[in-house]
């Protein structure tokens, strides 16, 4: 462990997990954006879901042991793991249980505020999400099924918020 770390009162650490957690956001929008300008929108993005997808699978499996959540968790293990991703740490989300499923939603989205803010369009950050969330919910849980509810640039309200809805398969 970083020695660094030992030293910090509580308060430090939670100001420091979400200091990490914005800068994992702005790095991947720098990234992006450097993408973007080089080699176009179309060639970016599938440069992003790719990464995406991978850093799903990554965190969910990271996540899935810090709670040691056993082998198939189901709803309840991803409802306990969504909102400690880095992301729901970065933006305002909520997770609500539904009958049969888990509902999460990126209230307010620190990618689309930024570009909003430099005059750039929205993020369509629905592709992306279609490849990413999937991953996650699978390495949670592999009879997790992911459907989008609204995601840009299909979304549901004025608000530009995501919402993704997690039911178990069969």
């Amino acid at each position: 462990m970083n020695e660094a770390l030992v030293h910090l009162s509580r308060e430090q650490l939670e100001q420091l997990a979400e200091a990490y957690a914005k800068n994992a956001i702005a790095l991947d929008g720098v990234w992006f954006q450097a993408a973007e300008r080089d080699v176009g929108m179309e060639a970016a993005m599938r440069y992003d879901c790719e990464a995406w997808e991978r850093f799903g699978l990554t965190e969910a499996r990271r996540l899935k042991a810090l709670l040691g959540l056993g082998q198939r968790p189901g709803l309840d293990g991803l409802a306990a793991a969504l909102p400690l991703r880095f992301q729901s740490v970065a933006n305002a989300c909520t997770v609500r249980r539904e009958e049969g499923a888990v509902v999460y939603r990126i209230e307010t989205c620190r990618v689309q505020q930024a570009r909003r803010d430099k005059g750039l369009g929205y993020h369509p950050c629905k592709q992306v999400g279609l490849v990413e969330h999937p991953a996650f919910a699978r390495a949670i849980d592999d009879r997790l099924a992911c459907e989008c509810l609204s995601c840009h640039p299909d979304v549901v309200d004025d608000t530009c918020s995501c919402s993704w809805r997690f039911m178990l398969k069969g």
